[in-house]
This record gives structure tokens, C-alpha cells and sequence, in this order.
């Protein structure tokens, strides 16, 4: 027997009955619980927050000696022996100190039925029972026991079975939790209620015994039903709010756990209070902003939608998609989407930071040849001309942003990106990823515009700013992550540029908020109108939404994420003061380029009112004679013109319409929509996918 004790735990150690605890993940104001996440389901309670019918009736029941004896009674190893050999109800002989002991410090050895065992057991409690008072043992035990269904500790069993704290049990409820640990399958009230009922009369015989209850208390308890108020299912995962933003930030604890000082499994049994960056009430906006879209959208569209505060990085809302539960996988934060024409910004940056000034025209006219070997063209083939720069990102011209990225080198472009903060999923370094070929999450952009926001200064995203441990010492809390990534002047004459995107020539005319506030940004459509975004920013506010068919199915042609982007964005400012973007000098425009356009295409637009006249000529012959003015074609059926020719000549603002027959109207038309205005052109080149599952043979080429 000294052998067998001389290898004992040490119960001089404080954590030797530290159980595992649920962390909590809360909001930014931390009052509101966005998840749980636990090994076992056991909230600790005092001894003040148990009812006098548990204390009383689980020593009445499990060790009705339990003040009299040191750890170990033999008085009672022998009545259970007695009781057990003469064919009576099977009792088990162990303490309520040698139960705790079996269940805490010694519990790799539990299912060891030797006589070593029950030795070493034996020894711990009377070893115990010198450290800690009566009381003391009761609660550790009545906080570790096993009352099935997942629960461990009396206040989980309570919650559990009855809806109520383990201080509010009336004697009937008492008495059928404290039958449970005998045997906690078995005596489980919702899987076996009638061996449960048995079980309780059991315990309601030894509290009459023991003297805790009266007669008269006795039989009016054993005439009641179970009368089990189960608690709803534990929510899936433990999330009970905002789902895509709590399993986004849930995967970082789990998967970047060095990074936040956790250890493994502290997540769900190190009783953690997590704070999150998430502001509930930009989220119930994002959330509603996202509904509202899906609502005047096909079955198979979502939308996804991502807000930051540019000045710290701070996630405030996230909205993943439609269903979080379907399909577990987060369009705002996960494999990213082709970007189409917001990844421009990235060029545009990248141009002015080498000196191009964006007043430089630039040939925006269509078809041209790029790399490849095939054609490029402006969407709806507009022939704008020659544009400035500037106006060339407004109208979202693919001509001459491509031409642009080819001055600037896609090398360069993908740095600026990269620096800005946009993860770009496998960049390949060629002038077409200009037009947003390549895979970025609606978080990576939300960020990557932000940037522009702070004038130059990026700010990594954060999700989790503080996490605290039960003993309410802060373990982490969010660095500054704050870093300049471009000068105030380029951040500068880059939103100066974006700013004329919601202007009236732009591709988001009218589509700012609603309370006016001055806002910067670009909208972006995808090849074969497979996804189509908005990334805009205020100053204080940096936001990317996305809409389309995370399986990359087309989408109609007349789809923008305009209309999402601009309700959020309403939804969030409503109330706020304007802020106005900082003015900022002009960085030097000394790059070779600039003059050389010039000398090249002359000034960037001319009067439309004042062009030479192409009626009856071919598109080529009219391009020969309209260099420098914005011009859109329109086509439509001649029964007196051919085909290829132009009809007629018309003025609107600043651009030019010409109608081009398309010869005599057939007998059986299909329909041909008329072209947007502001049109967003859509990526030429096929999207990788942001999944595992793409649909298979996605078509090829521009639309």
C-alpha cells in the first residue's frame, strides 16, 4: 500500500480541481454574447447559489456520513456490503470525497477498477479532506458530478432540465437531479424518464431518512410528476449571433492560436472572455442592407458585404453570404472573388505614385490587341475615345486602363496592391489583371480602399482586440498595427480621382449616401457579369459589398452592387456629421508619359457639338474622324441603311451616340436590352474560383 500511495498527485497545487469553464465571445461594447464555446457544459456556482434541498438531499443520497468521516467511511463500505449481499438495492460504497477525487485529480485512473486503485483513491481523500472543509468538497463536488446530457456541475442540470438556477429547485426538481450521477445514462430524465421517476423516489426515501424533508413533503413529492422544462438545443457551434463574423473570428482563435497566447484546447475549456471589433448595430444594418438586396435578386444570387474602420482596422460587420449554416463557407473572408474593375484603383495608385498625372489622356478607344492576341473592347463596344486618366476610371474604360497597366507594369500594380492590403490570390504579373482577373475577399479590399481612407497609413484587419482569462488578466490585446504604406499626396489625389466615380459621368452616379456625405470608390464587374461590386470609403468608414452566384453561374447584365453599397452606407451614416476627405497637395507629376500623351492625343476631350459629321460612314472611318471626343454606339435595326453603317449622330452631355444599323429587323427578333449608361465593364478573362467546387467548363472570354 505504500507503494501504491508513494506517487501521488499533490493536492498543494491551486489548479488541482480546476475544471474546464465556457468562453464567451462578446461584441465591441461587450454586451452582447456572440458565442460560447465549451468542452462540457458546466457553469460554477457558491454555495449560496444552490438550493438547501440539494446540499442536503445529495448528502442524504450519495454519503449520508459525510460529516462524520474522514475522507473514507467504513461504516459505510460495510452497510453497502451488507446491503449488497442480502439482494438489496445495489449501493456503492465510495465518499462524496472519494467521488470528487475520482472525477478531478485521479481521473486517468477512473476506469482502473484494481485494488491499487481504490487504495490510491482512498489515501487522496483522506489527504483531502485534511486541506479543504465539508463545504468546500460538497461544491467542488456538486460543480464537477456528471448529470448527464452533457452536463457537468448542479447549475448546468438545472438550466438544463428545468430552466432555472440551481438556487430555485423546488424539492421534486432537486431530488431528480441529484438521482442522476449514480448513473447518468440510465438515469438521464429525457432519455429514460421512468427509470429517472424510480430513481428519484429513491432519493426522495433517503431525504426522508436523513430527516431533511417531512413526511408529509415525502409523499406529495413522490405523487408528482417529472414535469422536465428541457432548455433549446444548444445553438450549432456554439454561435448564437452574426454567425459569419463568429466563425471568422473562431477560426483565427483555433488556427492562430500562438499569435493570441492561447495554448490548445483553452478555447473551449479555459473559461476565456473574448471582445471582438463588431459594432451590433453596423452589423443589423449590414444584415438588412444584404436582405434587402437578396430580395430583388434571383433565388441563386447573395450578396456579401464588409465594413472597417479605416482608422484603427476594426471589423464593425460582416455579412458572408445568405445562409452560414448551409454551406459554411464565408464569401466576404474566404478564397476571394474576381474583382473586375475595382482592382483599377490598385493601377490608378500605382500611376500616380510614378509621377502619371491623372489629367494625361489616354487612348480609351476599342477594339485594341492586347498580349494574347485577341481582342479587348470597352463594355457595350463604347468607343470612348481618348479620355483623361481620371475620366477613364470614372467610365471604367478596359482599353485604357489596360494600356495604362502596361505604362505602370502589372508588376508595379500588384505591389501597390499588395501594399495597400489587398491578398491577392496568385497574382501572374500581366497588364490584363488590371481589369480584376485575380481572386481578393470583400475584407482584403475593404481594407486595401481603407488605406486611401487614412491617407496612406494602412491598418491590418482586426477582429479581436482583447481576450481576458477567468482570472481577469488581459492575455492579448490588439497591437497597432498602423504602418505608411504611400504618401499623403498620392492617398490623396487618388480619392480625388475615385471621388468622381458617384459623379454624373461615373459608374455610381447618384449612388453615394443619402445624407451626402463625400465618398470615394469604384464599382467592378466580373466576366460574364459572374459577380459585380461596389469598394467605396468615406472618412471614417471603409466598405466592400459584393453580389452574384458563389458558384459562378451569369447573372443579368443590368445588375450592380450599387444600390446595396449605397443603403448600408446610408444605413451607417444616418445621423453623422459630414466629415470631408483632407486636402492634400498634388504629388510631382514629372513622369516622361505625361507629355508624351499629350503630344500624342492632344487635349483629353472635345466638344461633342463640334464633331464632324459619320452619318453613312463604317465604325472604322468614323474612329479616323472622332479621335479625342467620347463616343457611344448604339445598335439598332434599319430597314433603309446596311448593316455596319452609321444611321445617325446625336449629343448627350459630354458624349457623342451614334446609332449604327444592324440591317433589317428579322422576322423573329430576340430581344436586344439597350446598353446602361454608366455601364461597369465586366473582366474579359475567366475568374478562378473561390472554392473548392467551381461549376465545371466556366465559358471562356469578354462579354
Amino acid at each position: 500500500m505504500e507503494d501504491w500511495t508513494s506517487d501521488l498527485p499533490s493536492l498543494e497545487n491551486t489548479d488541482a480541481f480546476n475544471f474546464a469553464e465556457d468562453s464567451h465571445m462578446l461584441d465591441s461594447s461587450g454586451n452582447t454574447i456572440l458565442a460560447e464555446f465549451q468542452l462540457e457544459n458546466r457553469t460554477p456556482v457558491d454555495q449560496n447559489q444552490v438550493s438547501e434541498y440539494v446540499l442536503k438531499g445529495t448528502v442524504a443520497t450519495e454519503d449520508v456520513r459525510f460529516h462524520e468521516h474522514n475522507g473514507v467511511d467504513p461504516t459505510g463500505i460495510a452497510r453497502a456490503l451488507m446491503n449488497n449481499l442480502t439482494g438489496g438495492a445495489l449501493e456503492g460504497a465510495s465518499t462524496i470525497t472519494q467521488q470528487l477525487v475520482r472525477n478531478t485529480v485521479l481521473s486517468q485512473e477512473a476506469n482502473d477498477i484494481s485494488f491499487e486503485r481504490k487504495i490510491r483513491e482512498a489515501q487522496l481523500a483522506i489527504n483531502l479532506e485534511k486541506k479543504y472543509s465539508k463545504d468546500q468538497i460538497l461544491m467542488l463536488y456538486l460543480n464537477t458530478i456528471n448529470y448527464g446530457d452533457q452536463c457537468y456541475g448542479i447549475e448546468a442540470a438545472a438550466q438544463n432540465y428545468f430552466q432555472t438556477t440551481s438556487l430555485d429547485l423546488t424539492l421534486v426538481q432537486a431530488a431528480t437531479l441529484i438521482g442522476i450521477p449514480q448513473s447518468p445514462t440510465a438515469n438521464n430524465p429525457k432519455l429514460n424518464p421512468d427509470t429517472c421517476l424510480k430513481r428519484r423516489n429513491v432519493v426522495l426515501d433517503r431525504m426522508l431518512s436523513a430527516g431533511v424533508i417531512t413526511q408529509e413533503e415525502h409523499d406529495v413529492a413522490q405523487n408528482e410528476p417529472l414535469a422536465l422544462n428541457p432548455a433549446p438545443p444548444a445553438p450549432e457551434e456554439g454561435i448564437y449571433a452574426y454567425p459569419y463574423f463568429t466563425s471568422f473570428v473562431r477560426d483565427k482563435l483555433l488556427n492562430e492560436g500562438d499569435k493570441f497566447n492561447l495554448s490548445d484546447g483553452d478555447l473551449f475549456e479555459g473559461g476565456l472572455t473574448v471582445y471582438t471589433s463588431l459594432d451590433t448595430d453596423l452589423q443589423d444594418k449590414a444584415e438588412a442592407a444584404c436582405a434587402a438586396q437578396n430580395e430583388r435578386m434571383d433565388e441563386n444570387l447573395e450578396s456579401a458585404l464588409v465594413s472597417i474602420n479605416p482608422q484603427n482596422g476594426y471589423i464593425q460587420a460582416m455579412v458572408g453570404g445568405k445562409d452560414y449554416f448551409q454551406n459554411k463557407w464565408n464569401i466576404a473572408a474566404q478564397g476571394g472573388q474576381p474583382t473586375g474593375s475595382t482592382f483599377k484603383a490598385f493601377t490608378l495608385a500605382a500611376a500616380i505614385e510614378q509621377g502619371i498625372d491623372p489629367k494625361t489622356p489616354i487612348d480609351c478607344s476599342n477594339p485594341m490587341k492586347v498580349d494574347d492576341g485577341h481582342e479587348l473592347w470597352n463594355f457595350g463596344n463604347y468607343n470612348f475615345g481618348t479620355l483623361s486618366i481620371q475620366n477613364a476610371t470614372a467610365k471604367s474604360s478596359n482599353t485604357g486602363y489596360y494600356r495604362l497597366a502596361q505604362q505602370v507594369t502589372p508588376a508595379a500594380m500588384n505591389d501597390m496592391a499588395a501594399r495597400l492590403g489587398a491578398d491577392i490570390v496568385g497574382p501572374n504579373n500581366i497588364p490584363m489583371e488590371t481589369l480584376g482577373t485575380e481572386n481578393v475577399t470583400p475584407l482584403s479590399m475593404a481594407g486595401a480602399y481603407g488605406t486611401f481612407a487614412t491617407g496612406g497609413i494602412k491598418h491590418d484587419a482586426i477582429a479581436i482586440t482583447k481576450i481576458v482569462d477567468k482570472g481577469g488578466n488581459v492575455i492579448y490585446e490588439a497591437p497597432d498595427t498602423s504602418a505608411r504604406v504611400i504618401s499623403e499626396e498620392v492617398s490623396g489625389a487618388v480619392t480625388k480621382v475615385l471621388k468622381t466615380v458617384f459623379n454624373s459621368e461615373g459608374t455610381a452616379a447618384g449612388m453615394g449616401p443619402l445624407n451626402g456625405q463625400p465618398v470615394a470608390g469604384k464599382t467592378g464587374t466580373v466576366m460574364e457579369f459572374r459577380g459585380h461590386w461596389l469598394v467605396g470609403y468615406a472618412p471614417t468608414i471603409s466598405c466592400a459589398v459584393w453580389i452574384g452566384d458563389r458558384n459562378y453561374q451569369p447573372t443579368e447584365e443590368s445588375l450592380t452592387a450599387n444600390a446595396l453599397w449605397q443603403d448600408f452606407m446610408s444605413r451607417a451614416l444616418e445621423g453623422q456629421p459630414i466629415v470631408q476627405f483632407p486636402e492634400t497637395q498634388d504629388p510631382e507629376y514629372k513622369n516622361p508619359f505625361n507629355t508624351e500623351q499629350q503630344k500624342k492625343l492632344g487635349n483629353e476631350e472635345k466638344d461633342p457639338s463640334k464633331a464632324p459629321s459619320v452619318v453613312g460612314k463604317t465604325i472604322p472611318q468614323a474612329q479616323a474622324l472622332l479621335g479625342g471626343y467620347v463616343v457611344y454606339t448604339i445598335e439598332e435595326y434599319s430597314d433603309t441603311v446596311a448593316a455596319g453603317l452609321i444611321i445617325s449622330q446625336s449629343v448627350e452631355g459630354n458624349r457623342l451616340l451614334l446609332h449604327v444599323s444592324k440591317g433589317a429587323k428579322p422576322a423573329d427578333p430576340a430581344p436586344t436590352p439597350p446598353p446602361s449608361p454608366t455601364p461597369d465593364p465586366p473582366t474579359p478573362d475567366p475568374p478562378k474560383p473561390p472554392n473548392p467546387d467551381p461549376p465545371p467548363n466556366p465559358a471562356q472570354g469578354a462579354t
